[in-house]
């Protein structure tokens, strides 16, 4: 287990300092904001430690509020809305200075026998394996740039392969003009052996899910972050767990945008276990700014 992997198991055990209420930190590091999929996850870890063991989430729905502070702690209120016989419902509420940053309704469900079926097929593509890192391809985008090589050196908490090309390495046709996809899909994995808490795994791929569905809306302009015309952040996140997962094993997230307008953007993703059964299904909608509207608040 890599360092970044150990600091991001140790974000994610919260600190409980009253019923109900947990405290959380952010990295030591540089960063303007707290990344969304960071707050989701130790939002869900809050609302798991107060549901019976027996009780895995299979639903949550989440708004970005406001920016989070990576300076300060990060207290999430726990709201315990319902306890029935077969369904727990969470309202959790993340808080800092005084004010809500953001918001997740989260519903958990004993393990049932049902009807089963499947109907989508994972999409056909390379075997993780065979993909080079995302450090790898990054650094024949950033060349020689000290900064860059510096920061991608750094160890991650998982590791993610790019099926399709990076944004950043945005491949013009004949013309000059970008080559759009409306497909992104990659593969991910933590890279250790992780405990047998179904709940950390959980929490895990919500973390996870955050990374790359807004530049799956970008993919479809033939865009990427980074360009000083271009800003924009999560405004809501909903994940349906369907079975489990373990997110020490590979996983392929594959993701597309089928709308975007009024600078706004949709994107949707499914999770794959590596032997093709669909496990987490993603729904998030991002606010993208271009041009001279991006200083708006």
């Amino acid at each position: 287990m890599n360092s970044a992997l150990k600091e991001l198991l140790d974000l994610l055990d919260l600190e409980q300092i009253e019923l109900d209420i947990f405290r959380g930190r952010s990295p030591e590091e540089r960063i303007q904001r707290v990344f969304g999929g960071q707050v989701a996850a130790q939002a869900l870890v809050a609302a798991g430690r107060t549901v019976p063991a027996d009780r895995m989430v299979h639903s949550l729905h989440a708004y970005f509020i406001r920016p989070g502070d990576p300076a300060v702690p990060i207290v999430y209120n726990v709201d315990r809305v319902r306890d029935g016989r077969s369904f727990n419902t969470r309202r959790i509420t993340a808080i800092q200075h005084g004010k809500a940053i953001f918001s997740m309704s989260a519903s958990f469900h004993i393990s049932e026998n049902g009807l089963e079926h499947q109907t989508v097929a994972m999409p056909p593509v390379p075997e993780p394996e065979s993909l080079e890192t995302f450090q790898q391809r990054m650094l024949d985008v950033v060349g020689d740039d000290p900064a860059w090589r510096e920061w991608l050196s750094k160890p991650r908490p998982v590791d993610v392969r790019y099926v399709h090309r990076l944004p950043w390495e945005a491949p013009a046709d004949d013309a000059g003009a970008p080559v759009v996809s409306d497909e992104n899909h990659v593969w991910f994995r933590y890279e250790a052996d992780l405990p047998d808490d179904p709940l950390l795994h959980v929490v895990l791929a919500a973390y996870a899910s955050d990374f790359t569905l807004v530049d799956t809306v970008l993919l479809a302009h033939g865009r990427a972050w980074g360009a000083a015309d271009i800003s924009g952040a999560s405004l809501d996140h909903a994940m349906w767990f369907h079975r489990p997962l373990r997110a020490d094993e590979w996983v392929l997230y594959a993701q597309e945008s089928p709308w975007s307008g009024g600078a706004r953007g949709l994107a949707r993703g499914q999770m794959f276990t590596a032997s093709g059964e669909l496990a987490v299904s993603v729904v998030q909608e991002c606010l993208i700014r271009v041009g001279d509207d991006v200083t708006k608040s």
